[in-house]
């Protein structure tokens, strides 16, 4: 079976987390640097590059530091990233500059407009609290526009029951994947804008026609629905994502473990003083590694 996850798709990865650090510190200015450069890259690259970092981005590097400098930055590169993938869709959109109280991403499209927003995390985090994931604060966050929609890494949104979906539903903001928003945008391409566009609508009116509930089969089960009884076409495309998440996964634990690694060499090899003063830094990144070991395929493109 063919790769997915090309040796040149991490390539890139690793290209975009050190042009993220090696950016100056200035927030504003780099942020539209950052989002410059991508427009440029997929413009110049092709369209297979905008899905790679669709199916790549949604974990936060381990070597980034809590709370840094790169770690705000690249927040704005998925949120840009958003925005770049509805702008290959035929929608307007931007990523807004307000840094509190707002969402991150508005996109418009000819009958309807939403506001977005991306979200990332580190494979090594144990527990993510319901506020993680911003659904209420989006629905505050909708200015006047109907629709709403926060987009997450597949493996790590609750499976079984969450209160995320039952925000969700109540307060009429889709919760997506990066799986789902490139089988969106691949449809787009092949298709056309005006079918991605109209089954986008779909999506979103699915979501406050459902009972409120915590049960993430029901929530799945609905959008999932939509998009595979919208086109046969989708089916494929289905298959292909299902294979790409799974990929994904693997793809971020290596580059997780890869770099605790060598962080565990880099302290082994200090001198004693050194070590003691590092030995707690030791016991953090074995529990890391145990977090990291225990991330799974969620299974969510399976419930229908």
């Amino acid at each position: 079976m063919t790769k997915l996850i090309t040796p040149a798709a991490v390539k890139k990865r690793e290209y975009w987390i050190e042009e993220i650090r090696k950016l100056s510190g200035n927030f504003g200015d780099d942020s539209s640097r950052l989002e410059t450069e991508l427009a440029t890259e997929v413009k110049s690259e092709g369209f297979g590059v905008l899905i790679d970092h669709l199916r790549l981005c949604g974990d936060i590097p381990e070597s980034y530091g809590h709370d840094s400098s790169e770690e705000k930055l690249y927040s704005k590169y998925t949120d840009s990233l958003l925005s770049e993938t509805y702008k290959t869709m035929g929608l307007k959109s931007l990523v807004l500059k307000e840094r509190a109280d707002a969402a991150d991403v508005e996109a418009f499209a000819k009958n309807f407009s939403f506001v977005a927003d991306a979200k990332a995390f580190r494979l090594s985090r144990t527990a993510k609290n319901q506020k993680d994931f911003k659904v209420q604060a989006m629905d505050g966050w909708k200015r006047g526009k109907p629709f709403a929609m926060v987009v997450c890494p597949i493996y790590q949104l609750p499976n079984k029951s969450s209160q995320i979906y039952e925000q969700a539903t109540v307060r009429n903001v889709c919760v997506f994947t990066y799986s789902h928003l490139a089988m969106l945008a691949t449809f787009g391409a092949s298709e056309g804008n005006e079918k991605s566009e109209e089954l986008l609508e779909q999506v979103f009116k699915a979501i406050p026609a459902l009972n409120p509930s915590k049960d993430a089969s029901q929530y799945w089960a609905a959008i999932n629905r939509t998009m595979l009884g919208f086109s046969k076409v989708m089916d494929d495309l289905w298959s292909i994502e299902k294979q790409a998440a799974v990929e994904s996964i693997a793809a971020a634990k290596n580059e997780a473990l890869t770099f605790l690694a060598k962080e565990r060499e880099k302290i082994m090899r200090m001198s004693h003083d050194e070590a003691l003063k590092e030995l707690i830094k030791v016991h953090k990144i074995e529990s890391k590694i145990v977090t990291i070991n225990s991330v799974s395929n969620s299974g969510i493109l399976s419930i229908k």
